[in-house]
């Protein structure tokens, strides 16, 4: 699922169709790119990879490409599909667009 959020482009990555379902997304904003662990207060993160104090969502900055395919990321995402009991498509799945919400911040 893709949404125009209103500080970042965000595509929302869920086994299912229900966004309720999404484990991770990504936000692309001006400057850099997070991945998201939308359950990531939940993952045990012996690297320390996580950031943010949320009492749900933690993130990773990815400053290159290849963050994605670090061992430690690579874990951290594995861990977090395992947990949520429902697991991913191996191939396949569609792209939704989401409507946006009418009321958006200024870019920076």
């Amino acid at each position: 699922m893709v949404y125009d959020n209103y500080n970042a482009l965000v595509i929302g990555l869920s086994p299912t169709d229900r966004p309720s379902d999404a484990l991770f997304s990504i936000a692309l904003y001006p400057r850099w790119v997070n991945l998201f662990f939308l359950t990531g207060a939940d993952l045990d993160d012996p690297e320390g990879l996580l950031q943010g104090t949320g009492k749900i969502v933690r993130s990773i900055r990815l400053t290159t490409a290849d963050v994605v395919d670090a061992p430690g990321v690579r874990a951290l995402m594995a861990q977090a599909i395992r947990k949520s009991g429902t697991p991913y498509p191996k191939r396949g799945g569609r792209l939704e667009i989401r409507a946006v919400s009418p009321n958006k911040r200024r870019r920076r």
